[in-house]
């Protein structure tokens, strides 16, 4: 009997110990550790201001995305505690970084009186429900980022790690602008010069896409460099200019961008000025070697000396501007003498729109003015020491002015004959009238209105210079006195649409416009 006791002592002590001991511990599991990890966002926009655009969350926190790291074994979470999970940006570092954005002041700098969250390259998380989060925070580089996280498993020390990719921005590779500089530190003296000024500089031009990221490494020459004359006098510092690279050595060269960018030297011809330096790349294959379909074009100033400090008066040499002709391309670049070089150009008065004039006297661009004719320009010139010499000069523009394209609007839609916009709804048995109105063209004429594919029930006109279309959708209702056949006629219900047109002299703008026709407790639709 008492071996009967004891044995039923002993089961009972092993299931309760399955059970877990009546309120103990849950017990351990030996499934291995699984890891996950996700982003609400797996694509960010570049983020060109970064020091407005900074690290946030919320509705608006646009460049910002929140990644969720947890981990669980035999299908529950693992325990908590401190410095569970590791994660860092295991690549693209340079396209954004890590942020907690918990609140932790250690987390944070002050910067004026503002608490800006630090950004890392890796973070550590305690475990909280076998999870916890972070936040990536897109940067001024297109690329794409992944993001490592790993845990231990304390049992038997082994890690185990996943990753999630962040893909920021959209390079085109497509040639969107070019920009030169000379990467001087003193003025370039002419090649006869008795200043001992460097008669040769180097130049550096820079390629980017439409996101505002490097030009891919080309496979031939993408840029192609010339030295444009500014005058035919014999005078003009372009005679004798030469663009050297490899063993290219001429007024006009071809290179090749790296990262981005392309060098090659500028060698100064015998006259003192400024010389104009041409840089053209092909947007449509990034290849200059083979033809220019779409040329990206820009230009950059660079001026030789003869001397630096000059006993003579600062003074203008250009005494006057040449004619701009309105939509075609202009560049012109002013010169001075005397005074102690090199000079600073300024421009006190409006310039005609499209042209601009830079710190080193180029005034360039294509004018799209709207009313052509003679531009009043203060124009400045500083020389080193900071004397200054101005002079009012006129800029004639040329040619027919510019109009702003005719748009016929429509609440901000921008259909057109294939995209129909949405106008007010119609209501049978109620008078229906709506105004349409454009913009641009030829101020000096009115624009004129014709409709197509109008209902029967309504009419359009022009008065004023606006289109209008007006009338009243009306259904009848019989009945027949033999047969007791209800039967409506009338305007059909539903979707109806018609084209508009506006017409301003020569130009013309053309809108596919769709509206629903209701019925009404009083009308009936057929």
């Amino acid at each position: 009997m008492k071996n009967i006791l004891r044995l039923s002592s002993l089961v009972m002590a092993a299931s309760l110990a399955a059970c877990g001991g009546g309120g103990g511990s849950g017990g351990t599991s030996d499934q291995p550790y699984k890891i996950s990890l996700r982003a609400d966002k797996t694509q960010l926009p570049l983020n060109i201001d970064p020091a407005r655009n900074t690290a946030t969350i919320g509705a608006y926190a646009q460049f910002t995305t929140t990644l969720y790291v947890s981990a669980e074994t035999d299908g529950k979470p693992i325990p908590g505690g401190t410095d569970i999970f590791s994660c860092n940006t295991a690549a693209g570092l340079d396209s954004g970084a890590l942020y907690y954005l918990d609140g932790d002041t250690s987390h944070e700098t002050d910067v004026d009186g503002v608490k800006v969250p630090n950004a890392y390259r890796s973070i550590t998380l305690g475990s909280n429900s076998g999870g916890n989060s972070f936040h990536f925070h897109s940067g001024t580089k297109a690329g794409t980022a992944r993001i490592t996280c790993s845990v231990t498993d304390p049992r038997d020390g082994k890690q185990i790690a996943t990753s999630v990719d962040i893909t920021v921005g959209a390079s085109t590779g497509k040639a969107a602008w070019v920009i030169g500089q000379a990467q001087a530190t003193s003025p370039l003296g002419t090649s006869t010069n008795l200043s001992n000024l460097a008669n040769s500089v180097a130049v550096q031009a820079s390629l980017y896409d439409d996101a505002n990221q490097a030009i891919p490494n080309p496979t031939a020459a993408n840029l192609q460099v010339s030295v444009l004359p500014l005058t035919t006098a014999t005078t003009d510092a372009s005679i004798g200019a030469l663009l050297t690279s490899g063993s290219q050595k001429s007024s006009s060269i071809r290179v090749q961008s790296v990262g981005g960018t392309a060098l090659f030297s500028l060698q100064s011809g015998v006259n003192p000025g400024p010389i104009l330096l041409q840089f053209v790349t092909d947007r449509a294959d990034n290849n200059v070697a083979n033809g220019i379909q779409d040329a990206i074009t820009s230009y950059l100033v660079v001026t030789a000396y003869d001397r630096l400090a000059s006993s003579e008066a600062l003074a203008f040499v250009t005494e006057a501007l040449p004619d701009a002709v309105n939509g075609m391309p202009y560049s012109f670049a002013l010169e001075a003498t005397g005074g102690d070089a090199p000079y600073t150009w300024s421009v006190a008065s409006g310039m005609p729109t499209g042209l601009t004039m830079n710190s080193v006297g180029l005034i360039s661009g294509t004018p799209t003015v709207k009313t052509v004719g003679s531009y009043p320009l203060v124009v400045k010139v500083t020389d080193f020491a900071g004397k200054t010499v101005q002079k009012n000069m006129t800029l004639n523009v040329t040619g027919m002015a510019t109009a702003d394209a005719l748009a016929i609007n429509l609440g901000g839609c921008t259909g057109d004959i294939n995209n129909a916009c949405t106008i007010p709804n119609a209501t049978m048995g109620s008078v229906y009238q709506y105004a349409f109105s454009a913009t641009g063209g030829d101020p000096s004429t009115e624009v004129k209105w014709n409709f197509n594919g109008l209902p029967d029930w309504l009419e359009g006109s022009t008065s004023g210079g606006f289109g209008f279309v007006s009338g009243t959708p009306i259904s009848v209702t019989t009945t027949d006195a033999t047969t007791g056949v209800v039967t409506t006629t009338g305007p059909a219900c539903g979707v109806q649409g018609f084209l508009v047109t506006a017409t301003r002299g020569s130009a013309t703008a053309t809108k596919r416009v769709t509206f629903r026709l209701n019925g009404s407790t009083s009308q009936a639709c057929p």
